[in-house]
């Protein structure tokens, strides 16, 4: 966020030198309100555009093996703009090389997942999927469980998951 905010300030100085520069050049015939407010825009263009795009920037940053599988919009009343056309908050990654079938029931699959959001650095998560039945269950960073031993009460029941799809493999 902080190298946002300097990145949005010193478009701005460029912007408004940019159009001081041209009205020198003009001999001083433009309005003197033009550079404030041409550096103004140019600043509310830039955060917009980098509102719209720190996903896709993400999403093409990943390493092989992770891939974007559900995304989060959002819209705002602060933000006007988002309520033609909502942005992108939130996204998880799928890690589809930690994905593993439990040895002793193969319905149960783990998998690594990374959850991004604006302004937030990066979390990794690990869920254990029951294929078979549409449930699945956080595991704490370290823990290791046999999901054959998890109370049906532990389990979160999915209904149309994209990421249990992808994890079980359809």
């Amino acid at each position: 966020m902080f190298f946002s905010l300097i990145s949005t300030i010193v478009l701005g100085i460029a912007v408004a030198g940019s159009m001081m520069l041209v009205n020198h050049l003009a001999g001083g015939r433009l309005p003197r309100w033009l550079a404030p407010a041409a550096a103004g825009i140019a600043m509310l263009v830039y955060t917009i555009w980098t509102d719209y795009d720190w996903s896709a920037r993400i999403a093409r940053g990943l390493p092989g093996g992770l891939e974007v599988i559900e995304t989060y919009e959002t819209s705002n009343l602060l933000q006007p703009w988002t309520l033609v056309k909502p942005r992108i908050n939130r996204m998880v990654a799928l890690d589809r090389p930690s994905i593993e079938a439990n040895a002793n029931a193969p319905r149960y699959r783990k998998a690594s997942l990374y959850l991004f959001a604006r302004y937030q650095p990066p979390r990794e998560l690990r869920q254990i999927y029951d294929c078979e039945t549409g449930r699945r269950i956080d595991l704490l960073p370290s823990e290791t469980v046999d999901p054959t031993e998890i109370p049906d009460t532990a389990w979160e029941k999915l209904v149309d998951d994209p990421i249990a799809r992808e994890v079980c493999g359809g």
